[in-house]
């Protein structure tokens, strides 16, 4: 598995300084993301409110990042850096869905069969509700 470390050599991963305010914003843009995946999802868009759910999970995480004065260049480089830095912090069953919600975006994004179904959307949504909770607590 790749380490935070060949992340920063990569530079998928750097140092730039704490920023609580660009952490406060993806707090926003987390809880935003949310509220929009439930609509998407009452209405029956489930692909789209996989989309919302996974990118507030992305914030929430981006937040933390925020928080620890270090910027992703990668989607998976967020999930290396928290599991390898803040695993004693955040559930690892929600760092694995945080990854596995990863891969459903990739699929939906740029796949050509993904389609996705009602409770795929339902536990996308739970499991970013659980993350936002988790990480904000946190973030505190």
């Amino acid at each position: 598995m790749v380490s935070v470390k060949d992340l920063f050599e990569e530079r998928k991963l750097r140092k730039v300084g704490a920023d609580l305010g660009k952490s406060k914003q993806s707090v926003i843009i987390s809880e935003k993301k949310l509220k929009e995946a439930n609509e998407l999802f009452k209405s029956g868009f489930y692909e789209q409110s996989i989309l919302s759910a996974y990118t507030s999970m992305f914030h929430i995480a981006r937040a933390f990042l925020y928080k620890d004065g270090i910027q992703e260049k990668s989607h998976y480089a967020v999930y290396v850096y928290l599991k390898e830095k803040h695993s004693n912090l955040i559930s690892t069953g929600l760092l694995e869905s945080f990854l596995n919600h990863q891969s459903e975006r990739k699929e939906i994004l740029y796949g050509f069969d993904y389609s996705a179904d009602k409770d795929e959307a339902k536990l996308c949504i739970e499991d970013a509700e659980a993350f936002y909770e988790q990480i904000v607590e946190i973030l505190k």
